[in-house]
C-alpha cells in the first residue's frame, strides 16, 4: 500500500483504532490542535500524515505532500515496547526543506516511534530559519573580530571577512573594495564565491565606457547603502555589461546591494553582495552586511596604520644605520684617509724610508679596508630600502641588476615597456621584492649564466617575468605543487595577493626557471563621471523564506 493509500486509509479508521497501516485518528485530533507541525512519515522516509500546522511550515497543501519524501533524517530505528508519542527525552535535530524553487527552511525537529508501529515514526517539527540566521550572523560577527587578530595580511583578512558574509546568509557572492592611499582608485581586496579575474576592472572600466550604471558608487559617494532588487535580469539583458556577463553569469544571483566602508566619517570602499535567488534584502540583512562592513572598515584602517608604524620604523631605522655609518664607517675610512697622508709625507721627504714602517702602514691600511667591507657588507643586507618609491619601479630594477651583475657576473637583459608610470608606489614597492626575491633565487639556487626581466602594462594589469637558463624546478605551482618551498615562494605569493594578483613559478622547455606575477592595476574612480541616477528600493522588512 503507497504512502497516500496509507493516508486516505488511516482517515477512514473509527475514532481510538490503530490499525498497522496508519496512526489512529486521536492522534490526528490531537494532532490538528498542536502549535508545531506533526507528520507521521513511513519506514521508506515518505510523508505519511501531516497536521494544518506541518502543511502551512512545507508551504504546500497536505493532500500534495502525502508519498514525497521528508526533509527528516530517521536513521535510527526505535524499540518495538517504546511507548509514547513524543517527550524530552528525543534529541532535537535540525534538517533543511526547500518548499519551491530559491526558498530554504530550517525545521528543527523530534522523532518518536509510533505506538504499535516502530517502523513507523512520528515527528513534530518548527521553523527555525530566522533564529539560527541570527546564530550565524552573530557568529560570523564574532569570528571576524578575532581575524582582525589573527589574519596575517589585509587580503587574508577581508577574503575571510567575505566568506564569513558569504556563509552566513548562504549568499552568492560577495566582495570587498577599498581605495588607494590617492584616493582615486578601487581594488577588490577580498571576495568569497567569486574566481580571481585579473582584468575584472578593466572589463569594469569597459562597462562604464558603454554606459553601464554603476550603482555601488552611489553607495561609495554617498556613504549610505543601495539595494537593487532583480540585478542580475536588468545586467543579463544590457549589452553595456557585455564584457562581465560570463564573470557575474557564473553566479546563480539575483538582488544585489553595497554597503559602504566608513573609516572616519569618509567612505574608504564599498562591500557589495550578491544574493541567491529567492532572497529578498530586509532590515535585518541589512543590519548585519553594516556590521560586517563596520569590521572591514576597521580592518582597512588597522592595516592603514599599521603601515604608517612600519614606515616609521624603516625611517628610524635608517637614522640608525646613519650613525653607524658615521659612528664605525665614517671613521675608519678617516683613518685610512690618514695613513695614506702619513705615506705621501715620508715619500716627499726624499730620503730613503724603513721598510717596516711602511709594510706597517700597509698592513694597517689592508685591516681597515677589509673591516669597512665587512661592515658595508652588513648594512647592505639590513637595510632595505624603499628604492621603487624613490627611483621608480623600472629604475629601481634596472639599479638592483646592475648591482648584482657587478657582484656575481650573472648576464642580464631588462625589457620595461610604458605605463610602469602608473603603478602605485606601496605596489611598485611589492613588485619591486617579488623581481628581488626571484633574483636571489637565481644567485642562490639556480646555477644559471643568465637571466631576462620583462615589466609590461597591459590595459589594466601589470606582468612581470624572471626567467633564467639554470637548472630549473620540477612542477608548476599553478598546480597545487610548490616546486620553489625553499625559494621564498610564499612571500612573493602573499605580496602578490594583497593587490588581487598571482605569483606562477614553472619550469622552462629549454630549461630553467619562469617566474611570473600578474596584478591588476587599480581603476581610475572619477566620481561624479560614475554616479548616474537609478531607482533603488530601500531595505524592507525581513520576508519569511
Amino acid at each position: 500500500m503507497s504512502s497516500r493509500d496509507r493516508g486516505a486509509h488511516v482517515a477512514e479508521l473509527p475514532d481510538g483504532e490503530a490499525g498497522s497501516a496508519g496512526p489512529p485518528v486521536a492522534w490526528a485530533k490531537l494532532a490538528e490542535h498542536a502549535p508545531d507541525g506533526m507528520a507521521v512519515i513511513d519506514p521508506d522516509g515518505l510523508f505519511v500524515q501531516l497536521n494544518a500546522a506541518g502543511a502551512a511550515l512545507c508551504a504546500r497543501p497536505a493532500e500534495d505532500l502525502v508519498g514525497t519524501p521528508a526533509p527528516f533524517e530517521l536513521g535510527r530505528r526505535f524499540p518495538a515496547d517504546t511507548l509514547g508519542l513524543l517527550d524530552d527525552g528525543a534529541a532535537e535535530q535540525v534538517c533543511v526543506w526547500a518548499p519551491a524553487a530559491g526558498q530554504r527552511r530550517e525545521f528543527a525537529y523530534r522523532t518518536r516511534p509510533l505506538p504499535g508501529d516502530p517502523s513507523t515514526a512520528v515527528v513534530a517539527f518548527r521553523d527555525v530559519t530566522a533564529e539560527r540566521q541570527r546564530q550565524r550572523r552573530v557568529a560570523a560577527i564574532a569570528r571576524s573580530s578575532v581575524k582582525l587578530a589573527s589574519e596575517g595580511s589585509i587580503t587574508a583578512t577581508l577574503d575571510a571577512l567575505a566568506g564569513e558574509v558569504l556563509q552566513a546568509d548562504a549568499l552568492a557572492g560577495v566582495q570587498i573594495m577599498t581605495l588607494d592611499e590617492s584616493g582615486q582608485a578601487l581594488q577588490i581586496m577580498g571576495s568569497a564565491g567569486f574566481r580571481r579575474w585579473p582584468d575584472f576592472f578593466h572589463r569594469l572600466m569597459e562597462c562604464r565606457e558603454r554606459g553601464a550604471v554603476l550603482t555601488m558608487m552611489d553607495a561609495f559617494e554617498q556613504g549610505q547603502p543601495v539595494v537593487v532588487p532583480d540585478r542580475w535580469a536588468s545586467i543579463r539583458h544590457d549589452p553595456s555589461w557585455e564584457p562581465l556577463h560570463e564573470y557575474l553569469g557564473e553566479l546563480k544571483w539575483d538582488w544585489f546591494a553595497s554597503v559602504p566602508l566608513i573609516i572616519r566619517g569618509r567612505s574608504a570602499g564599498i562591500l557589495n553582495a550578491f544574493f541567491a535567488p529567492g532572497q529578498v534584502v530586509g532590515r535585518p540583512t541589512m543590519e548585519f552586511l553594516l556590521a560586517m562592513a563596520e569590521q572591514a572598515a576597521v580592518a582597512v584602517d588597522y592595516a592603514s596604520l599599521l603601515q604608517n608604524e612600519r614606515e616609521l620604523a624603516r625611517r628610524e631605522e635608517r637614522q640608525r644605520l646613519a650613525r653607524d655609518l658615521h659612528d664605525s664607517i665614517v671613521q675608519q675610512v678617516f683613518s685610512i684617509g690618514m695613513q695614506a697622508k702619513s705615506m705621501g709625507v715620508l715619500g716627499a721627504r726624499g730620503d730613503s724610508v724603513p721598510a717596516e714602517r711602511v709594510r706597517r702602514i700597509a698592513e694597517e691600511v689592508g685591516v681597515l679596508s677589509k673591516t669597512v667591507l665587512a661592515d658595508l657588507r652588513a648594512m647592505v643586507h639590513e637595510l632595505r630600502p624603499a628604492t621603487s618609491a624613490q627611483l621608480g619601479l623600472e629604475e629601481a630594477v634596472r639599479a638592483l641588476v646592475e648591482s648584482t651583475r657587478n657582484r656575481t657576473g650573472l648576464r642580464f637583459g631588462v625589457t620595461a615597456g610604458a605605463g610602469l608610470d602608473r603603478v602605485p608606489p606601496e605596489m611598485a614597492e611589492d613588485v619591486y621584492r617579488i623581481v628581488a626575491e626571484a633574483i636571489h633565487n637565481v644567485v642562490k639556487h639556480a646555477e644559471a649564466k643568465g637571466v631576462t626581466i620583462c615589466l609590461r602594462v597591459r590595459e589594466h594589469v601589470l606582468a612581470v617575468t624572471v626567467a633564467d637558463d639554470g637548472r630549473g624546478v620540477r612542477g608548476d605551482s599553478a598546480e597545487g605543487q610548490d616546486p620553489a618551498s625553499g625559494y621564498g615562494l610564499v612571500s612573493m605569493r602573499e605580496r602578490a595577493e594583497r593587490w588581487g594578483g598571482t605569483v606562477r613559478v614553472r619550469p622552462l622547455p629549454a630549461g630553467g626557471t619562469s617566474v611570473r606575477a600578474v596584478i591588476p592595476l587599480p581603476a581610475l574612480v572619477p566620481h561624479a563621471a560614475l554616479s548616474r541616477p537609478e531607482r533603488l528600493a530601500g531595505p524592507t522588512e525581513e520576508p519569511t523564506p
